[in-house]
Protein backbone atom coordinates (compact mmCIF):
# COMPACT_ATOMS: atom_id res chain seq x y z
CA UNK A 1 0.00 0.00 0.00
CA UNK A 2 1.30 3.45 -0.86
CA UNK A 3 2.08 6.14 1.70
CA UNK A 4 0.14 9.40 1.74
CA UNK A 5 1.75 12.78 2.39
CA UNK A 6 -0.90 15.54 2.64
CA UNK A 7 0.36 18.92 1.46
CA UNK A 8 -0.38 21.76 3.84
CA UNK A 9 -0.14 24.14 0.87
CA UNK A 10 -3.88 23.49 0.52
CA UNK A 11 -4.65 23.68 4.24
CA UNK A 12 -6.34 26.57 6.06
CA UNK A 13 -3.38 28.57 7.39
CA UNK A 14 -5.62 30.36 9.89
CA UNK A 15 -6.39 26.97 11.44
CA UNK A 16 -3.19 25.17 10.46
CA UNK A 17 -2.70 23.23 13.70
CA UNK A 18 -6.21 21.80 13.49
CA UNK A 19 -5.76 20.89 9.82
CA UNK A 20 -2.51 19.12 10.66
CA UNK A 21 -4.23 17.14 13.41
CA UNK A 22 -6.98 16.17 10.97
CA UNK A 23 -4.29 14.59 8.78
CA UNK A 24 -2.55 12.52 11.46
CA UNK A 25 -3.73 9.25 9.91
CA UNK A 26 -1.38 9.96 6.99
CA UNK A 27 2.17 8.65 6.79
CA UNK A 28 3.98 11.94 6.19
CA UNK A 29 3.13 15.65 6.22
CA UNK A 30 4.29 17.49 3.09
CA UNK A 31 5.55 21.04 3.61
CA UNK A 32 6.16 23.13 0.48
CA UNK A 33 8.75 25.88 0.84
CA UNK A 34 8.64 28.41 -2.03
CA UNK A 35 10.85 31.48 -2.31
CA UNK A 36 9.38 33.50 -5.19
CA UNK A 37 12.62 32.98 -7.15
CA UNK A 38 12.87 29.33 -8.10
CA UNK A 39 9.08 29.32 -8.43
CA UNK A 40 6.72 32.31 -8.86
CA UNK A 41 5.12 31.96 -5.43
CA UNK A 42 6.04 32.48 -1.78
CA UNK A 43 4.76 30.19 0.97
CA UNK A 44 6.37 29.66 4.37
CA UNK A 45 9.81 29.80 5.92
CA UNK A 46 11.85 28.58 8.85
CA UNK A 47 9.76 30.11 11.69
CA UNK A 48 6.55 28.44 10.47
CA UNK A 49 8.32 25.09 10.06
CA UNK A 50 9.54 25.39 13.66
CA UNK A 51 5.96 26.01 14.79
CA UNK A 52 4.71 23.01 12.82
CA UNK A 53 7.38 20.84 14.44
CA UNK A 54 6.19 21.91 17.89
CA UNK A 55 2.57 20.96 17.25
CA UNK A 56 3.01 17.52 15.64
CA UNK A 57 5.10 14.41 15.83
CA UNK A 58 4.35 13.56 12.19
CA UNK A 59 7.18 12.86 9.77
CA UNK A 60 7.84 16.22 8.09
CA UNK A 61 8.47 15.76 4.37
CA UNK A 62 9.90 19.18 3.43
CA UNK A 63 10.07 20.12 -0.25
CA UNK A 64 12.46 23.02 -0.89
CA UNK A 65 11.36 24.87 -4.03
CA UNK A 66 14.03 27.50 -3.49
CA UNK A 67 16.99 28.87 -5.42
CA UNK A 68 20.41 27.66 -4.25
CA UNK A 69 19.02 25.59 -1.37
CA UNK A 70 22.47 25.01 0.13
CA UNK A 71 22.21 28.54 1.60
CA UNK A 72 19.28 27.65 3.86
CA UNK A 73 19.38 23.90 4.15
CA UNK A 74 20.89 23.85 7.64
CA UNK A 75 18.19 26.23 8.88
CA UNK A 76 15.37 24.02 7.61
CA UNK A 77 17.07 20.89 8.97
CA UNK A 78 17.40 22.45 12.40
CA UNK A 79 13.81 23.73 12.25
CA UNK A 80 12.54 20.16 12.39
CA UNK A 81 12.46 18.61 8.92
CA UNK A 82 12.70 14.82 8.87
CA UNK A 83 13.37 14.73 5.13
CA UNK A 84 14.50 17.49 2.78
CA UNK A 85 14.08 17.40 -1.00
CA UNK A 86 16.06 19.84 -3.14
CA UNK A 87 15.43 20.49 -6.82
CA UNK A 88 18.11 19.35 -9.24
CA UNK A 89 17.34 22.43 -11.33
CA UNK A 90 17.93 24.87 -8.45
CA UNK A 91 21.72 24.82 -8.36
CA UNK A 92 24.84 23.28 -9.95
CA UNK A 93 25.64 19.60 -9.32
CA UNK A 94 28.44 20.48 -6.89
CA UNK A 95 25.90 22.27 -4.68
CA UNK A 96 23.53 19.29 -4.81
CA UNK A 97 26.39 17.26 -3.34
CA UNK A 98 26.89 19.92 -0.67
CA UNK A 99 23.19 19.73 0.16
CA UNK A 100 23.35 15.97 0.57
CA UNK A 101 26.43 16.31 2.76
CA UNK A 102 24.58 18.80 4.98
CA UNK A 103 21.59 16.49 5.21
CA UNK A 104 23.93 13.76 6.45
CA UNK A 105 25.51 16.20 8.91
CA UNK A 106 22.15 17.18 10.40
CA UNK A 107 20.69 13.67 10.35
CA UNK A 108 17.78 14.28 7.98
CA UNK A 109 16.73 11.98 5.18
CA UNK A 110 17.90 12.97 1.72
CA UNK A 111 15.71 13.69 -1.30
CA UNK A 112 15.98 15.26 -4.74
CA UNK A 113 13.10 16.58 -6.83
CA UNK A 114 12.60 16.79 -10.60
CA UNK A 115 10.50 19.24 -12.58
CA UNK A 116 8.63 17.80 -15.60
CA UNK A 117 11.33 19.15 -17.94
CA UNK A 118 14.09 17.17 -16.21
CA UNK A 119 15.36 13.81 -17.43
CA UNK A 120 15.03 10.90 -14.99
CA UNK A 121 18.71 10.15 -15.62
CA UNK A 122 19.60 13.38 -13.81
CA UNK A 123 19.21 11.50 -10.51
CA UNK A 124 21.96 8.99 -11.32
CA UNK A 125 24.95 10.86 -9.81
CA UNK A 126 23.16 10.98 -6.46
CA UNK A 127 20.83 8.01 -6.44
CA UNK A 128 22.84 5.66 -4.25
CA UNK A 129 22.83 8.28 -1.47
CA UNK A 130 19.13 9.10 -1.61
CA UNK A 131 16.22 8.16 0.62
CA UNK A 132 13.63 9.62 -1.76
CA UNK A 133 13.17 10.88 -5.31
CA UNK A 134 10.31 13.32 -5.86
CA UNK A 135 8.81 13.44 -9.36
CA UNK A 136 6.68 16.52 -10.01
CA UNK A 137 3.58 15.81 -12.06
CA UNK A 138 2.87 19.53 -12.44
CA UNK A 139 5.14 22.53 -12.87
CA UNK A 140 6.07 23.46 -9.29
CA UNK A 141 4.83 26.67 -7.76
CA UNK A 142 1.08 26.42 -7.20
CA UNK A 143 -1.39 23.94 -5.78
CA UNK A 144 -4.55 22.76 -7.49
CA UNK A 145 -2.99 22.00 -10.88
CA UNK A 146 -3.93 19.13 -13.20
CA UNK A 147 -1.86 15.94 -13.14
CA UNK A 148 0.37 15.66 -16.23
CA UNK A 149 -0.14 12.11 -17.48
CA UNK A 150 2.97 12.50 -19.65
CA UNK A 151 4.91 12.25 -16.37
CA UNK A 152 3.86 8.63 -15.94
CA UNK A 153 6.74 7.69 -18.23
CA UNK A 154 9.12 9.63 -15.98
CA UNK A 155 7.77 7.83 -12.92
CA UNK A 156 8.32 4.46 -14.63
CA UNK A 157 11.88 5.39 -15.63
CA UNK A 158 12.73 6.61 -12.15
CA UNK A 159 11.30 3.41 -10.66
CA UNK A 160 13.51 1.34 -12.97
CA UNK A 161 16.60 3.30 -11.91
CA UNK A 162 15.71 3.04 -8.21
CA UNK A 163 15.14 -0.71 -8.44
CA UNK A 164 18.49 -1.12 -10.14
CA UNK A 165 20.70 1.16 -8.03
CA UNK A 166 18.98 1.79 -4.67
CA UNK A 167 15.87 -0.31 -4.00
CA UNK A 168 15.46 1.17 -0.52
CA UNK A 169 14.86 4.63 -1.98
CA UNK A 170 11.25 5.85 -2.02
CA UNK A 171 9.59 7.33 -5.09
CA UNK A 172 7.25 10.22 -4.35
CA UNK A 173 4.85 11.94 -6.76
CA UNK A 174 3.51 15.44 -6.26
CA UNK A 175 0.99 17.36 -8.33
CA UNK A 176 -2.66 16.79 -9.19
CA UNK A 177 -2.93 13.61 -7.13
CA UNK A 178 -6.53 12.61 -6.43
CA UNK A 179 -8.64 9.44 -6.37
CA UNK A 180 -8.44 9.19 -10.16
CA UNK A 181 -4.71 9.82 -10.62
CA UNK A 182 -3.39 8.12 -7.47
CA UNK A 183 -3.81 4.59 -8.91
CA UNK A 184 -2.05 5.70 -12.12
CA UNK A 185 0.95 7.02 -10.20
CA UNK A 186 1.10 3.94 -7.99
CA UNK A 187 0.88 1.59 -10.98
CA UNK A 188 3.79 3.47 -12.59
CA UNK A 189 5.93 2.85 -9.51
CA UNK A 190 5.29 5.59 -6.95
CA UNK A 191 5.06 4.54 -3.32
CA UNK A 192 4.53 7.98 -1.73
CA UNK A 193 1.74 10.27 -2.95
CA UNK A 194 1.52 13.96 -2.11
CA UNK A 195 -2.04 15.30 -2.12
CA UNK A 196 -3.17 18.82 -1.34
CA UNK A 197 -6.58 19.76 -2.70
CA UNK A 198 -7.76 16.12 -2.70
CA UNK A 199 -7.24 16.03 1.08
CA UNK A 200 -7.83 19.55 2.32
CA UNK A 201 -10.63 20.27 -0.14
CA UNK A 202 -12.61 17.38 1.30
CA UNK A 203 -15.21 17.67 4.05
CA UNK A 204 -13.78 14.51 5.68
CA UNK A 205 -9.98 14.82 5.75
CA UNK A 206 -9.24 11.38 7.31
CA UNK A 207 -11.68 9.81 4.87
CA UNK A 208 -9.99 11.51 1.93
CA UNK A 209 -6.61 10.19 3.06
CA UNK A 210 -7.98 6.65 3.29
CA UNK A 211 -9.60 6.95 -0.15
CA UNK A 212 -6.19 7.73 -1.69
CA UNK A 213 -4.58 4.57 -0.37
CA UNK A 214 -4.28 2.13 -3.24
CA UNK A 215 -2.90 -1.39 -3.34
Amino acid sequence: MVKISPSILSADFVNLEEDIRQAESADYLHVDIMDGCFVPNITIGVPVLKSIRKCTGMFLDVHLMIDKPVRLLADFAQAGADLLSVHLEACPPSQIVQCLDLMDQFGVKKGVALRPITSPKAILPYLERLDLVLVMTVEPGFGGQTFLESQLDTIREVRTLIDRYNPACELEVDGGVNQKTAPLAAAAGANVLVAGSAVYGAADIPGAIQALRVN
